[in-house]
């Protein structure tokens, strides 16, 4: 129904910044919100970011407001997730999820997931 391919990750330094992109085909009435999340090693995935395609309605965690920044490109049907001044606490592989319904920032209610991309920052 849905497919959610993310790209862009890489490894970093910190201060550095750094673009994801996620890509979805399928179903478009199955992705009008879609999402970032990120999960570090013996962590639970963490909820980042999130919009809607029909309402553009955004909606950030507290912990990178500020620094990550979510858009859409409508030409190239793609997600952006635009992340500024890198920390190494921001080490985590990067996922894209969607649903049909409203943005929410749960990520139990999110039933399409990407494969996740590695951001790692380092020195």
């Amino acid at each position: 129904q849905v497919q959610l391919v993310e790209s862009g990750g890489g490894l970093v330094q910190p201060g550095d910044s750094l673009s994801l992109s996620c890509a979805p085909s399928g179903r478009t009435s199955s992705y009008n919100a879609m999402a970032w999340f990120r999960q570090a090693p013996g962590k639970e995935r963490e909820f980042l970011a999130g919009l809607s395609w029909s309402g553009a309605r955004t909606l950030y965690a507290d912990s990178v407001k500020g620094r990550f920044t979510i858009s859409r490109d409508n030409a190239k049907n793609t997600v952006l997730l635009q992340m500024n001044s890198l920390k190494p606490e921001d080490t985590a592989v990067y996922y894209c999820a969607a649903r049909p319904g409203v943005v929410v920032s749960n990520r139990l209610d999110y039933a399409y997931w990407g494969q996740g991309t590695q951001v790692t920052v380092s020195s």
